[in-house]
């Protein structure tokens, strides 16, 4: 019987620790932290869209950020601080969207600095286009080039 007991609990444990792993990935923490707001993909319906998409977002953090360590130091300023003078989007986008809300207490550093490596390395895809004027596609214009 105390084997039978041991065995449940080691399963439980393991069982547990693997969804607590696979929540702690980056895109799960992406998943479970910013996705609500920030889709991975170009909205179809674009009344029900709450900010930017990820892939707009990035490609314009990688125009003008295109050095990953500078893009992810800005981000997890960003995203703990927001304040529109460090805003790099579209100023039409804030008059749509607002401000982006401060994060600080829903994620932490360690997490935005795994969620915001993540979007670096695999945002926007390399077929993506833009909406609008100034299709640069992160080619390094913008702030960070000493433009």
């Amino acid at each position: 019987m105390k084997f039978k007991i041991t065995l449940l609990t080691l399963g439980t444990i393991v069982a547990f620790s693997s969804s607590v792993q696979a929540a702690e990935t980056a895109e799960g923490l992406y998943d479970a932290k910013c996705a609500t707001c920030h889709t991975k993909t170009r909205p179809t319906d674009m009344s029900k869209v709450l900010a930017p998409a990820l892939m707009g977002v990035m490609r314009h953090i990688k125009m003008a950020y295109p050095n990953k360590d500078e893009a992810v130091k800005f981000m997890i300023d960003y995203v703990l601080d927001p304040k529109k003078e460090k805003a790099i989007c579209m100023p039409q986008k804030i008059e749509r969207f607002g401000l982006m809300p401060s994060q600080k207490g829903n994620v932490t550093e360690a997490e935005l600095e795994k969620i915001t490596s993540w979007m670096f390395d695999n945002f926007p895809p390399a077929d993506f286009r833009g909406m609008g004027q100034g299709n640069r596609q992160g080619k390094g214009q913008g702030r960070g080039q000493g433009n």
